[in-house]
């Protein structure tokens, strides 16, 4: 772990006026507004390649009422950058073999002007090219495989960052885009990693499509595409649900869940994904041959319960899934277009700071602008926050899942009937959905039941097993200097990273985290052993499991190729 550095350290720095750290769309639209406004500005990317240790589901939006967009900031983005134009949405509910499916694009075009299927590694390398043009004109630039491994400060205050591959840099603004697992928030003390109910876990595979069948078994033409959700009882009574998006010639599939639901149920990643891929519904668009490309995992922020209201300090400002702002609130999946937003309003914020002649208020009008453009509204919705004092009631969640399946429950479904899919499709019913069983298991396994029709495909998915899965992924092993510790080997203490770590399982010795019997003078103990080779910087175990973590080292780790 890196030491604090000294007074003179900071005195001593290189100097530029600001600092973005991470190269994803936040950092990307921080850095390009910044430059915009003729701020020297040095971007700062760990990874070999922007978008090389970066995952998403993903979808990008650009929303009418937000005051920046992806496309305003980078001319040609979606011709260059992004995968397929989402066009329709629909959400499956399953139970078993039966599926009820419902169409609801109506909330999907609720206040959007586009949404993109994008690849992250693709994405982020187009953005980050025209980044350093940017950068470079007012005197800065962009460097890819530096760690920054903590902040710089002077008597106490933040004043830049430090890096492992370079000396101290001083700024007068430093922008976090440094992702879920920012080691720049946590030194700030702006975040932690101690709820798991305050995280989800996504994991994801990238399938090879052949030529044309996008278009063929998903009915869609060459510029428009399909994005699918899933919940019911395919996933072992886990809070979550999966997720099917087209992209150009390769389709994105996933599944994302509550970690403390996780955890509880003793479920894991890699197999609640396979169930999802071997279900008769996906038979008709996987067709016989499955080719996957990747297999990924990262952490995602639960914005209604982390999305910091005040997402600053000192000169720090933190964006994007650093601040925690992902919005993840029923069928409603939002997360880079809020970094876009605000990492351009985190630049806005400073140019004014500075015409004004104090930079050290940018922070407070940061945080100001969130509230003001609606930003906030968005990522913590006081509907949710009401509703769940109720909703989230364990008493209250368990007397709700009885009425769904009781005889009363279950004619109301058959009554509601198709007044059903306009309920799903409502943006204000969205931002009330509370985290417990019923939205995401038990309600839509009584309305698969109730309304469902079979489905009679046959699927032949054979998944790649993990060890294959861990085996086609690009590493460059950092020797010497492991990036997790264990602090606490018993399983009581960090046990539930070996089933929840999406490269780990109960009985797998190939992965990151295993179990092992020690016996000792006539006594058997079960204890945890940790190999950080295979390991996809997803910062599961920092939350379930006892231990140091940090990024590797610049460059070093894994390398996505899709992302």
């Amino acid at each position: 772990m890196s030491s604090s550095p000294s007074d003179a350290d900071a005195a001593d720095a290189e100097h530029y006026e600001a600092v973005v750290v991470g190269a994803g769309p936040g950092g990307a639209a921080a850095a390009a507004a910044l430059a915009s406004y003729g701020v020297e500005t040095l971007v700062l990317e760990r990874g070999v390649d922007a978008g090389s240790k970066n995952v998403s589901g993903g979808l990008i939006y650009a929303e009418e009422s937000a005051p920046y967009t992806i496309d305003r900031l980078f001319e040609g983005f979606r011709e260059e950058a992004a995968e397929r134009p989402v066009t329709d949405y629909h959400l499956h509910n399953v139970a078993g073999d039966r599926v009820k499916s419902f169409d609801i694009t109506d909330l999907h075009e609720h206040d959007t002007e586009w949404c993109d299927a994008v690849l992250r590694r693709k994405m982020d390398s187009w953005l980050a090219e025209r980044v350093h043009e940017l950068t470079r004109e007012t005197g800065g630039g962009l460097l890819t495989e530096v760690r920054v491994n903590g902040l710089l400060r002077e008597q106490g205050e933040i004043v830049g960052v430090t890096c492992d591959e370079l000396d101290p840099i001083r700024a007068d603004l430093v922008v976090a885009a440094d992702g879920v697992n920012s080691e720049l928030a946590r030194d700030a003390g702006l975040m932690d990693w101690a709820e798991p109910e305050e995280w989800f876990q996504g994991v994801k595979a990238v399938v090879d499509m052949p030529e044309g069948a996008i278009e063929e078994r998903f009915g869609v033409d060459d510029d428009e595409g399909v994005a699918h959700l899933f919940s019911g009882d395919l996933f072992d009574d886990v809070r979550g649900g999966g997720f099917l998006y087209t992209n150009r010639d390769t389709l994105s599939i996933g599944t994302v869940f509550h970690l403390d639901s996780l955890v509880a149920e003793q479920a894991e990643p890699h197999e609640l994904l396979d169930a999802l891929l071997t279900h008769p519904l996906l038979a008709q668009w996987l067709g016989d041959e499955y080719e996957e490309l990747e297999y990924s995992a990262k952490l995602v922020p639960d914005s209604k319960k982390v999305a910091l209201r005040e997402p600053h300090r000192d000169r720090l400002v933190l964006v994007g899934d650093a601040a925690g702002q992902m919005q993840a609130q029923g069928p409603i999946i939002k997360g880079m277009n809020h970094a876009v937003t605000a990492g351009a309003l985190a630049a806005e914020a400073y140019a004014e700071a500075k015409a004004r002649g104090d930079t050290r208020t940018a922070g407070t009008l940061y945080a100001e602008k969130l509230r003001s453009e609606g930003v906030m509204d968005k990522l913590r919705p006081r509907r949710y926050e009401a509703a769940r004092v109720v909703g989230e009631n364990d008493r209250a969640s368990g007397l709700t899942d009885r009425l769904v399946d009781s005889r009363v429950g279950r004619g109301a479904l058959r009554a509601l009937g198709g007044r059903l899919e306009r309920l799903y499709g409502s943006p204000y019913l969205s931002m009330m959905v509370p985290d417990t069983r019923t939205p995401y298991v038990t309600l839509p396994t009584a309305i698969a039941e109730e309304l469902g029709e079979p489905i009679t495909d046959v699927n032949t998915v054979e998944p790649p097993s993990l060890e294959e899965r861990i085996g086609d992924l690009t590493y460059d092993t950092d020797i010497g200097h492991p990036h997790i510790r264990l602090r606490d080997a018993s399983y009581e203490a960090s046990g539930a990273a070996v089933s929840a770590c999406p490269v780990s399982a109960e009985g797998f010795g190939g992965g990151c985290y295993r179990t092992e019997t020690v016996r000792t003078n006539g006594s058997e103990e079960t204890v945890v052993s940790l190999d950080t080779q295979p390991c996809v910087e997803c910062g599961t175990c920092a939350i379930v499991a006892d231990t140091a973590w940090e990024h590797p080292r610049g460059g070093k780790g894994v390398e996505f190729r899709q992302g």
